[in-house]
């Protein structure tokens, strides 16, 4: 399987190309800012690129909110305080929070000081009634909150165009955050599947061959950089046993063992599963 990091800083995705790896960012970022760390993680692939693994995967990732709705102003309504939730649980295990486990009730914390930390989806409430381009990040009334893929088809065609433009290879949507309903994100993903994917669909398989012609001498330059003994050969005999089977291993009575086996040979037979269904 193709091997990926996950970034939240400019520097990890530097290392990513480096590494010959697959760069999956969790900063929430506007195209155009994405457009300079897509150039460096490509020069940086092709100039230093050696793999760490026996395949190289070019590919560069952003994760961005999303709900999509015939109204934008319902589509923020849906889909902004569940995604500014997950902005904020991010920010409270890998920068700023102090977790004391099963003690510390992340929701009523992000209730509390959403709007100090930049997370407040009222901002992008007051942005929604105010403004039709879509961004990353929003700013009103003197507080700043996360948007993104919130809004009309519309909106939603032409933000994802302008990541496309930008050289951006996938975009991660990210609904099914804090207390967002199953119901609106099945109906938001209808939506874009049926009014926004098709252009893009339409122009995939072009773009993919395009991609595959320009990086071909690209990957075949960086793995030409990997050491011939990258990593020692396998143990042919090494075996990774199933974790009741190792237990069984342990047992000297051999009676977990004996019904391990016979526990597979009903399963072979379809008896433990005619039993599970009636």
């Amino acid at each position: 399987p193709p091997v990926w990091v996950a970034c939240t800083r400019r520097d990890t995705i530097h290392m990513a190309a480096q590494r010959g790896i697959g760069a999956l960012s969790f900063a929430f970022f506007d195209p155009e800012e994405a457009r300079a760390w897509v150039e460096d993680y490509y020069t940086t692939l092709a100039t230093e690129g050696v793999p760490i693994g026996d395949a190289v995967n070019a590919n560069l990732a952003c994760v961005t909110g999303f709900m999509c709705h015939p109204d934008p102003e319902e589509a923020v309504r849906r889909g902004a305080e569940g995604s500014n939730f997950m902005g904020y649980s991010l920010g409270h295990y890998y920068v700023f929070g102090h977790h004391r486990p099963g003690h510390t009730d992340l929701w009523a914390e992000y209730q509390e000081r959403r709007r100090d930390a930049g997370y407040d989806p009222e901002a992008v409430r007051i942005a929604a009634a105010n403004q039709d381009r879509l961004g990353a990040k929003v700013v009103a009334s003197g507080t700043s909150g996360l948007r993104g893929a919130m809004g009309s088809p519309d909106q939603v065609r032409e933000y994802f165009r302008r990541y496309e433009e930008c050289g951006v290879d996938l975009l991660i949507l990210s609904s099914a955050a804090g207390r967002n309903r199953h119901e609106d994100i099945m109906e938001s993903f209808e939506l874009v599947a049926k009014e926004v994917m098709p252009e893009f669909i339409e122009r995939d398989e072009r773009l993919q061959a395009e991609k595959a012609a320009r990086m071909e001498p690209v990957i075949e330059a960086v793995m030409a950089r990997k050491p011939a003994s990258d990593h020692p050969p396998l143990d042919p005999d090494y075996v990774i046993p199933a974790y009741p089977r190792q237990s069984a291993a342990d047992d000297a009575t051999g009676k977990f063992s004996r019904w391990l086996d016979d526990y597979r040979d009903k399963i072979v037979r379809g008896e433990d599963v005619s039993k599970r269904l009636a």
